[in-house]
């Protein structure tokens, strides 16, 4: 089996490459079925805007049942584990939770920014990964690039002032201050838009998600922390 014949069908069906490496015992992936250790792990899931209308126009997106992004991500990337012989491993459906940032930091050059969420030096705060494919085959994959942590060459960090009820800070991430801000008439524009501090950051604009792709993650986040 070759990656790239993974990738280009994940393409096909809605989900970018987010990255591959092969496990060690500390990243904790899971053992394979058969107890067996895992030999590769491909990250799967979304970039900027790109791709966002196949997930859009899907049956999960439009029939008005819950959770419709987990339930599409969970319908492609089941069927990926399916052909190419692998196990679809999810961020979602905990607790517990499987450590997904920490294998992204080992799959390609993200690190956390001072939002929390990971940093891409070319798409800044705007991707997400939604699945992994646990492989027995040791894939050949590219060599990795190391690139350097965006935030390191920004002085002015423009995200962490530009929450209005300055959720974000030293002392971390007021979550009551922004729930509250973000449900209330004064935070229409990060209900329609997205989130301020996020759309402050200066690294990949052009990769910003789309304005219905931001409503739908922001009412997604206001759903789970008040469900919470």
């Amino acid at each position: 089996m070759r990656l790239e014949a993974v990738v280009d069908l994940a393409e096909v069906h809605g989900m970018a490459c987010r990255g591959a490496f092969h496990p060690e015992p500390p990243d904790e992936v899971p053992a394979l079925p058969d107890r067996t250790p895992a030999a590769t792990l491909l990250l799967l899931g979304l970039v900027g805007s790109k791709k966002w209308s196949v997930f859009a126009n899907s049956p999960e997106a439009n029939d008005g049942d819950v959770d419709p992004l987990d339930r599409w991500s969970r319908r492609i990337i089941d069927g990926l584990a399916a052909s190419f012989d692998g196990v679809a491993l999810y961020p979602f459906g905990g607790p517990p939770y499987l450590p997904f940032q920490r294998w992204a930091m080992r799959a390609e050059p993200v690190a956390p920014s001072p939002l929390g969420i990971l940093i891409h030096p070319d798409y800044g705060l705007w991707h997400a990964y939604r699945g992994a494919l646990a492989f027995a085959e040791r894939l050949t994959l590219p060599a990795r690039v190391e690139r350097p942590r965006p935030c390191d060459s920004c002085p002015d960090r423009p995200c962490l002032s530009a929450c209005p009820v300055g959720a974000f800070s030293g002392q971390g991430y007021d979550v009551p201050a922004c729930i509250g801000h973000v449900g209330s008439p004064a935070g229409g524009a990060c209900r329609g838009g997205g989130c301020l501090a996020r759309r402050a950051c200066p690294v990949g604009p052009a990769h910003g998600y789309e304005t219905a792709q931001a409503r739908f993650h922001m009412a997604a986040f206001l759903a789970a922390r008040r469900n919470g």
